[in-house]
């Protein structure tokens, strides 16, 4: 019987949460923000990548491995070094930035079926415009969340589908049409005689790069999916470095593509992706492929939302089920998905798309809700890379079938100290408005970041205070830490 019900588990493969890691850190919204600064941008990808990305991937690999029988994800992670209410606060954040993201990465999709027509003037007008797309945001969300409801098994064909479909055959084109560009004489709108470095005395340079962190965010999020794969030690942290490697890639060459095509004048947050597969198409007489990019790019969205959707909450469920979360939160459906906290999410991000009616564009709210989604995820990565080195003289001879270093501690103090620094810098600088967008009052800026960050991190803590024996579930089979053995 138990054989049978194993058997009938949907395994993921090495390639699967590869593409389910592509496909939910790397969005191509996020290019043309880095567009802006021309021939630096790949000095902040590369930046970043080797003070975030690379020490996460490592990181992550490292603390998956080590735990790969054992369910929780970060909150393992995190409550195995500083206990249960920071495991706790890890979690939270994990999945509340990412329920206060949806709307961001639902806006690009909003965007990207408004440039279904052919009419690039009334295509423009009808992406600006708030009620368009506020109802386009609830819609592909709420479709993501009936399909999260349906199981792991839609979630893994849908986002290892979409991620080809939205995120890397799209990548890849514009990549291609940018080599193609240039070797057959187009204007290039880049400026290629600025510097790869880039003035970093000008604070405003800092700001609105500092966002490439959420970019590259994500990495451990597939750690809640460990024990749904074969051989999850060597398995996952292989996954971890082929996504890796392609989200450079495509994010620096992804960037130079796009800088070519429009000027640095003209690039909109939210708009100059489409834009810039409208010119490519029109340089190569081939206009009627917009329509077909715009769909491909929405169902990438979909299918980004949808590997969120699943993960983070997923991890949230287990946690809640060990007593952490009143009953309510821990009711599934007869598929064992978590669909209270899935339209718990959802009622959330409901109410946070209603703020497109007060905001002063769309590219302000878009950009407002990136940085409060940049400053919670960043305490999460504080958190972790804090505990990879705690654990390292804690559980010291704990397995680790993937090790940052095949001896001693000082590699691991490199890789997470620098992890730590950057994702420390990147926090500090997304507390300043950047002045290349118009976000509105400044005290409104800085009243919804400081506001958010308080009340957003204060909520699990007073959870925590108020939880009772009841909420534990009597079949929860999570773990206990290694310092309640």
């Amino acid at each position: 019987m138990d054989s049978n019900k194993t058997k009938s588990i949907a395994k993921l493969s090495v390639f699967t949460i590869a593409i389910m890691n592509v496909t939910a850190v790397v969005s191509l919204r996020g290019l043309p923000a880095e567009a802006e600064y021309g021939l630096s941008s790949a000095f902040y990808y590369l930046f970043a990548a080797i003070v975030f990305l690379i020490p996460t991937s490592l990181v992550a690999a490292e603390l998956a491995s080590m735990f790969s029988n054992k369910e929780g994800g970060v909150f393992r992670w995190v409550g195995e070094a500083f206990g249960k209410r920071l495991g706790f606060l890890a979690i939270w954040l994990q999945w509340f930035q990412n329920t206060i993201w949806y709307p961001t990465i639902l806006t690009f999709g909003a965007v990207s079926l408004a440039f279904i027509g052919m009419n690039p003037t009334a295509d423009m007008a009808m992406a600006n415009n708030r009620i368009y797309t506020l109802i386009v945001v609830l819609v592909i969300y709420w479709l993501a969340t009936f399909i999260a409801m349906k199981g792991l098994g839609w979630v893994g064909k849908i986002s290892k589908i979409g991620g080809m479909i939205g995120t890397i055959i799209p990548a890849g084109l514009l990549i291609l049409l940018g080599i193609y560009y240039v070797a057959t004489g187009g204007k290039i709108q880049m400026d290629l005689s600025g510097s790869f470095l880039p003035d970093l005395a000008k604070l405003d340079n800092l700001v609105l790069a500092s966002g490439i962190f959420l970019f590259y965010a994500g990495m451990e999020m597939t750690g809640v999916h460990v024990k749904e794969m074969d051989n999850p030690s060597k398995s996952y942290p292989r996954a971890v470095f082929i996504g890796a490697a392609i989200t450079v890639l495509i994010f620096v060459l992804g960037t130079y593509s796009l800088g070519f095509i429009i000027p640095k004048d003209n690039i909109n947050l939210t708009q100059s992706l489409l834009i810039g597969f409208d010119n490519y198409f029109k340089y190569i007489n081939a206009s009627w492929l917009s329509p077909v990019i715009a769909v491909a790019l929405a169902f990438g969205v979909l299918a980004g939302v949808l590997t969120w959707v699943s993960g983070p909450s997923k991890g949230l469920l287990v946690v809640g089920k060990a007593g952490y979360l009143p009953p309510f939160f821990q009711k599934t459906n007869k598929l064992g998905v978590q669909s209270n906290i899935l339209i718990i999410q959802g009622v959330i991000v409901t109410i946070l798309s209603l703020l497109f009616v007060v905001m002063p564009s769309v590219q302000s709210f878009y950009q407002i809700l990136s940085q409060m989604t940049v400053l919670l995820y960043l305490i999460m990565y504080l958190l972790m890379f804090a505990a990879a080195i705690y654990l390292r003289y804690s559980m010291k001879d704990a397995e680790r079938s993937f090790r940052i270093g095949k001896k001693g501690n000082f590699l691991m103090w490199v890789i997470s100290g620098l992890g730590f620094a950057g994702s420390l810098l990147a926090f500090v600088l997304s507390f300043i408005p950047p002045s290349q967008i118009a976000t509105g009052s400044n005290a409104v800026w800085f009243g919804v970041m400081f506001g958010g960050c308080i009340v957003f991190v204060a909520v699990p803590f007073i959870i925590y205070a108020l939880r009772k024996p009841s909420w534990q579930d009597k079949d929860a089979q999570i773990q206990p830490f290694h310092w309640e053995k």
